[in-house]
């Protein structure tokens, strides 16, 4: 038996529809946290190092799956521009910050393999990477905003 993601139908609020499929589900929420409690610990600590490979795998695969469920044209962001047209730059932005965040996970998991690379360094580029997705996140959530909640008016 095969099974596909379930994705729930449209919420209406007002007379528009609001997407029920959040594109930040929990588990990524979640490895974010497993990460950032991973960099918190002082990197003396034995198996940091081992901690951070460790934590970075799910956090990839959960980043890969949030870009799966937006783009594409069954994905969020085909149903947002249907919606709201106006907001294709917004929505451009976003797939493009996919691509710079994968490759900054991607680099980021290359480096805490490689033995000579310092704690400090790693730091750096974690929280390189944990400020693009804070963003990315942010910029995500106004641009739905944007297009369900924001009144243009003309309306009677």
């Amino acid at each position: 038996m095969v099974t596909q993601p379930i994705r729930q139908p449209s919420t209406v609020t007002g007379t528009r529809q609001r997407p029920a499929a959040d594109p930040h589900p929990a588990s990524l929420l979640g490895d974010l946290r497993a990460l950032l409690r991973t960099l918190a610990v002082p990197a003396e600590e034995p198996c940091w190092r081992e901690h951070l490979v460790v934590q970075l795998a799910p956090l990839r695969r959960g980043f890969a799956e949030h870009v799966r469920v937006t783009e594409g044209p069954e994905g969020l962001y085909a149903e947002l521009l249907a919606q709201a047209p106006r907001l294709d730059r917004g929505v451009r932005l976003l797939a493009r910050e996919h691509v710079t965040i994968t490759a900054a996970l991607a680099a980021l998991q290359h480096a805490a393999e490689l033995p000579g690379v310092s704690a400090h360094e790693l730091r750096g580029l974690a929280s390189h990477v944990l400020r693009a997705l804070s963003r990315h996140r942010q910029r995500g959530a106004d641009l739905l905003w944007q297009a369900y909640e924001t009144d243009l008016g003309g309306e009677t």
